[in-house]
């Protein structure tokens, strides 16, 4: 872990994962901002965007039907801070059950405190068989 990621975030970040793991919805809720947006990449290639509201209902309904805690399985791959905001880029299994996910967390600092103010979840690339964003180059540089 590089000695520049900041101790606070890392700790949020591991306090988010353990609380929503275990669905304790009134820790959980406060770990969030209220404008909240939830992006997902359905497997159609379209985004689903999902509200606090409705995020919390599907983790509250998992835990009212008695689910099993999920998974705390995580990597920090990058966090960059600036100022009041940060970026967080993770590894995350739910489940053995579930596919890896790549994480982007926005959060924002509030009245002292890291909230997360937004989540894009994507799934996790076959590194394998990963090409690149850009293509390789035709012309050679000078």
């Amino acid at each position: 872990m590089p000695s520049s990621r900041n101790p606070e975030i890392t700790a949020f970040i591991n306090l988010l994962a353990e609380t929503g793991s275990h669905y304790r919805m009134d820790e959980m809720e406060a770990l969030y901002t209220e404008d909240l947006g939830f992006l997902v990449l359905t497997p159609q290639g379209e985004v689903a965007r999902f509200s606090k509201a409705e995020m919390m209902a599907e983790f509250r309904s998992r835990r009212d039907a008695g689910e099993k805690p999920l998974s705390t399985e995580k990597r920090i791959l990058h966090i960059e801070e600036q100022g009041d905001e940060a970026t967080a880029i993770l590894f995350r299994r739910m489940s053995q059950n579930a596919d890896p996910a790549l994480y982007e967390l926005r959060l924002r600092r509030t009245a002292g405190k890291w909230l997360v103010s937004g989540e894009t979840v994507l799934p996790w690339p076959d590194l394998t068989n990963a090409k690149g964003f850009l293509p390789p180059r035709t012309v050679a540089q000078a």
